[in-house]
């Protein structure tokens, strides 16, 4: 299916007024996204909170359809979350660590989730192991099957960093993490809405999104899969009376399926936001979506290579959407703001967001170009022209 690049930009109110590189921060929402979110907040203000969530509940049941058929679930293995890091959150701290468990996970992996290994260990006594890279950087997953013992707990690591193009090999990790019976936890923040994610193939027990990404669903929006097969048993370490049922005077139930991670009160209209985007997402096809992307990073690769003092940064055998380059002998944040005062955002990611990773490459930081559906050529070519006269 080819994609209506026209008819996508004007359905894109920001393309016409920014150049638009962070998808991986926060893209350029559709107006069907927009008018989905806003036209509930107006609801809510005309008829009362609790009022429109009554008027639209089968849409706002919705969502969990829309996104298991996204990523190859089913509706019962989803929970709407407030954000990506809160939902992997859930999952990881729910489990109950021991002294000598081990966590196995990788050198790319995201500040917020090694900050997590980091506590857990620290309380609990359980390891955190490190797994190497191969000659591609990406996770060496020879090492990681030589690294699982009887005292493995866990495997987590990011599908995608944040600070670069790199796709991690997450089918194969998944692979050698069903055979050992160990659980896996994959952070798919960057990846969800970029490429085809099939918790299937990829065999995660769970899987952690946000909306604002690649998704284009409203901020304050994300989702939990967690399979029932292998998850059931794992009770959430936050209870409300929206998770579980008080029963009686000293005892509780807890849903059976996901929604047992969820809590009562939520961003109601960013859930039909995210619905909004999730099923134009689906409509138009994550195989097209993924088509269009990696050949326009690609070409942005390309060209990034023709600038003088430009280094690209990418690792990986599989390079998405996410170009990342530095400039030698140059502040990446005073390019970036030159660049937003011409109306063309992009990023910088530092060691504080991967600090193994980075430091480990002796780079302070790297400057991230991230495209979507809606950027052009034309746009990229006036990227790196504005770069060129930035540096």
């Amino acid at each position: 299916m080819s994609l209506d690049l026209a008819r996508l930009r004007a359905d894109t109110p920001g393309c016409a007024h920014v150049l638009h590189l962070n998808a991986a921060g926060s893209s350029l929402p559709s107006r069907r996204t927009l008018d989905a979110t806003v036209d509930h907040l107006k609801l809510e203000a005309e008829i009362g909170g609790y009022e429109a969530a009554d008027a639209k509940r089968d849409e706002l049941n919705g969502l969990y359809p829309s996104v298991a058929r996204l990523i190859g679930a089913e509706a019962g293995e989803i929970a709407f979350v407030e954000n990506a890091t809160r939902a992997w959150d859930l999952a990881f701290y729910s489990l109950d660590f021991e002294p000598g468990d081990r966590i196995l996970t990788c050198v790319s992996e995201y500040s917020s989730n090694y900050i997590s290994y980091l506590q857990v260990a620290k309380k609990t006594g359980a390891e955190l192991v490190v797994v190497p890279d191969d000659n591609h950087g990406q996770i060496d997953v020879a090492a990681l099957e030589r690294a699982i013992d009887k005292r493995t707990k866990l495997i987590s690591i990011s599908h995608i960093p944040t600070q670069g193009g790199l796709v991690q090999p997450a089918e194969a990790v998944g692979r050698i993490a069903n055979k050992a019976g160990v659980l896996y936890l994959l952070d798919a923040c960057q990846s969800v809405g970029q490429l085809p994610v099939n918790v299937n193939t990829l065999g995660c027990d769970f899987l952690s999104a946000t909306g604002r990404k690649y998704l284009r669903g409203p901020r304050g929006t994300g989702f939990l899969y967690a399979r029932q097969k292998t998850t059931a048993g794992i009770e959430p370490i936050f209870l409300d009376n929206h998770a579980a049922k008080w029963t009686g005077d000293n005892e509780y139930t807890t849903f059976d399926n996901a929604l047992r991670f969820e809590n009562w009160e939520r961003y109601f209209a960013g859930v039909l936001g995210l619905k909004a985007a999730i099923d134009q997402v689906n409509e138009l096809g994550i195989e097209a979506i993924w088509a269009r992307l990696k050949p326009l990073a690609d070409g942005l690769r390309a060209r990034l290579k023709t600038v003088k003092g430009v280094s690209l940064t990418d690792l990986g055998e599989v390079q998405g959407a996410i170009v990342t380059f530095a400039v030698t002998g140059k502040d990446h944040l005073a390019i970036k703001a030159a660049l937003r005062a011409q109306k063309i955002n992009v990023s910088v990611s530092t060691q504080f967001s991967s600090r193994l990773d980075l430091k480990g490459r002796g780079l302070v930081n790297v400057m991230r170009a991230s495209v979507h559906l809606y950027n052009t050529e034309e746009e990229l070519d006036r990227f790196v022209e504005a770069l060129r006269r930035a540096i």
